[in-house]
């Protein structure tokens, strides 16, 4: 009787071995997935923002912003007559 009852206990640790595996791995699987949507998530993140850092510094560009100036807004630069210098008191 002492056999059988080692024996039955020998294999509920095994069948409950194998159910902690097979959760164990379940859950690394759901968890590679996540990795895997959270890093298309960080690419997508990364090719915005350096779309958008080269719209900046194109927009930024200091001959574009003179050619806007002149051209739309019909601003021309200050001849050196027409200049002040104001230096400020320290």
């Amino acid at each position: 009787m002492t056999r059988r009852v080692m024996a039955l206990l020998l294999l509920a640790a095994v069948v409950a071995s194998a159910l902690w595996v097979v959760q164990t791995r379940y859950q690394a699987r759901l968890l590679f997935l996540e990795l895997e949507q959270l890093a298309k998530v960080r690419d997508e993140a990364n090719t915005e923002w350096t779309r958008l850092w080269l719209e900046q510094a194109t927009f930024a560009d200091a001959s574009r912003i003179e050619k806007i100036a002149r051209e739309q807004l019909d601003m021309v630069a200050p001849e050196t007559v027409e200049l002040l210098v104001i230096q400020r008191e320290r």
